[in-house]
């Protein structure tokens, strides 16, 4: 019996593709197997020795410890693309509210309260302060092409916008999706210098913290509008107002509002709704759930965060699953411990992502309740674990 603990309210129909002959979901687990999470902050939360997985239900992980999950073995998924098309809507939605004065042009409307048979007048009298434009044969650059910038890169297209893109480390899957008619930036500040809206796409870290501040600002096109759907930190928001004050940016959207933007009228403030929609939950859940059963259940990653992704589809017998540091002659030694029980191998894979690998090994032969033992005791395991079937 597997237990999955529930940091947040996950999906039901995520939750119910757990079989429950042979899973414990609940809030409340003691000893649990993987951790299904939102927004939860783990970053303060003890760990259990029984945590294997931890799954999250969108694409994000900074609520996660993913450093201290590594050394212990843990394994972080996450869910990239299940939430895309939501997010998307709301950043086109975002370009519309900005280009036609949306937002202020509704508060106004509000004020005629009250005014009775004369507020038709008074709203045609009244609709020349808001005069907007339209997206048509604008300019747009997507700053980062994953699975949220390349959808947006391509209905932008369809809108009749100039769409450039700029992201070094596109993905092939990424490349092959994105239309034809989308530009590559020769480089950030190029892209910057020539777009009349900037829309960000890229995962807050060290070298994406405050993207945008100080100089890029000041060689931004004036009267820019930019686009902030992926994470607050990517901007500068100090410098953003300077950049407000000058007229470079003339509107920031943004769906991470804090204390200093509710107060600026040139920011249109969402309250972090990107994700939700009932079909991004629900699309997120499954997703969750199904990288979590792989793993548990034959030991496959998909998605993971902290090691390579892996896997070997399900065999019957006994399979082994080993973390390591990615350092030289580690399959050797594992190997020999293996040859020294005299276990023979049907079928193995090794993956490596950076400083970390991770093996998937089906096994022949009577296993020793000491296997695992052994397997750790070689300088550099992280994790291993045995699958019994």
């Amino acid at each position: 019996m597997f237990k999955i603990q529930t940091l947040n309210k996950i999906a039901a129909v995520g939750l119910e593709a757990f079989p429950r002959e042979s899973y414990e979901i609940a809030s409340e687990i003691v000893s649990p197997d993987a951790i299904l999470v939102r927004s939860a902050d783990m970053h303060k939360m003890e760990l259990p020795v029984s945590l294997k997985a931890i799954a999250r239900a969108g694409a994000g992980v900074n609520n996660i410890p993913i450093e201290t999950c590594t050394q212990k073995g843990i394994m972080v998924f996450n869910t990239p693309g299940a939430n895309a098309n939501g997010v998307k809507e709301l950043v086109l939605a975002g370009m519309l509210l900005s280009a036609r004065h949306i937002m202020k042009g509704l508060q106004w409307a509000k004020t005629l309260v009250g005014k009775g048979d004369e507020v038709p007048k008074l709203i045609e009298k009244g609709k020349s302060n808001f005069v907007g434009t339209e997206l048509k044969g604008k300019k747009l650059g997507v700053i980062g092409l994953g699975a949220i910038g390349v959808m947006v890169a391509n209905d932008a297209v369809s809108l009749g916008m100039q769409v450039t893109g700029y992201d070094p480390f596109i993905s092939v899957e990424a490349a092959w999706g994105l239309s034809r008619n989308v530009k590559r930036a020769i480089g950030l500040e190029s892209l910057l210098a020539e777009s009349d809206y900037v829309s960000l796409h890229v995962p807050l870290n060290d070298k994406t913290k405050g993207l945008l501040s100080g100089n890029r600002f000041s060689i931004m096109k004036k009267g820019a509008v930019i686009l902030n759907f992926a994470r607050g930190g990517l901007v500068n928001n100090a410098d953003l107002a300077g950049a407000v004050k000058e007229g470079i940016v003339s509107c920031y959207v943004t769906d991470f509002p804090d204390e200093t933007l509710l107060k600026m009228d040139e920011v249109i403030s969402i309250p972090h709704l990107g994700a939700s929609t009932d079909e991004a939950e629900d699309n997120c859940a499954c997703m969750a759930v199904q990288q979590i059963q792989g793993f548990l259940e034959n030991g496959n990653l998909k998605n993971c965060v902290n090691f390579p992704d892996c896997d070997m589809g399900y065999a019957d017998g006994t399979r082994l699953m080993i973390a390591n540091e990615n350092v030289p002659n580690m399959v050797g030694q594992i190997t020999a411990v293996l040859a020294h029980q005299k276990l023979n191998i049907s079928d193995m894979i090794n993956k490596h992502k950076g400083n970390f690998a991770y093996n998937i090994i089906d096994v022949e032969g009577e296993v020793k309740d000491s296997l695992v033992a052994d397997i750790k005791k070689i300088k550099g395991i992280i994790m291993a674990r045995l699958l019994k079937r």
